[in-house]
């Protein structure tokens, strides 16, 4: 397992390189970001990409549920994304994005609500596959990731707001929005 890296990393805001050696040190490092995912508890991460554990590689693993098995992505390029957007984040309430390198900070993205997305998987091999709703969030998100592309930037580029996890005086979580000035 490999600590999750926060802001301001400065591989966080770069574009990473592209795989072409698929061996055993390619397998260490999946296995390392399976193991940094399911270890983020708080909050729970549903996709992790090889910059957010130091790494300037086009890798990123999913997990949209808890029961679901992790995905694997190399190399991948979302191609084809559908012109109907998201409001938000699919399947949630709160239709806010996170991030595990960006701690307590939440936004609204609107993102495709379709895309086929070409990768290769841990192999190598070529695949080309249509996604949606939750999980093509995820696969969005991700892929910025690796195009040093953070979700605040498309906050920001959105025009929507930002929020910040703080407690009320009970001692709950709430969301206060950020002012930026």
């Amino acid at each position: 397992m490999k600590p999750i890296v926060h802001i301001p990393h400065p591989v966080l805001t770069k574009p990473a390189a592209k795989i072409t050696v698929f061996d055993s040190k390619l397998q260490k490092i999946v296995e390392d970001m399976k193991e940094s995912l399911l270890s983020a508890t708080s909050p729970r991460g549903v996709g992790l990409a090889a910059t957010q554990i130091g790494l300037g590689l086009r890798i990123f693993v999913t997990r949209p549920t808890q029961k679901a098995k992790i995905r694997v992505f190399i190399n991948p390029e979302i191609i084809n994304p559908s012109p109907d957007v998201t409001d938000g984040v699919p399947e949630r309430d709160n239709k806010l994005e996170g991030c595990l390198s960006i701690p307590n900070i939440w936004g609204k993205v609107k993102r495709a609500s379709k895309l086929t997305l070409r990768y290769q998987d841990e192999t190598g091999v070529a695949h080309q596959e249509e996604f949606s709703g939750f999980l093509a969030t995820i696969i969005q998100h991700e892929t910025d990731h690796i195009n040093g592309i953070l979700f605040t930037q498309r906050v920001l580029e959105q025009k929507e707001k930002l929020f910040q996890v703080t407690e009320d005086d009970n001692g709950k979580e709430t969301l206060e929005e950020l002012k930026l000035t």
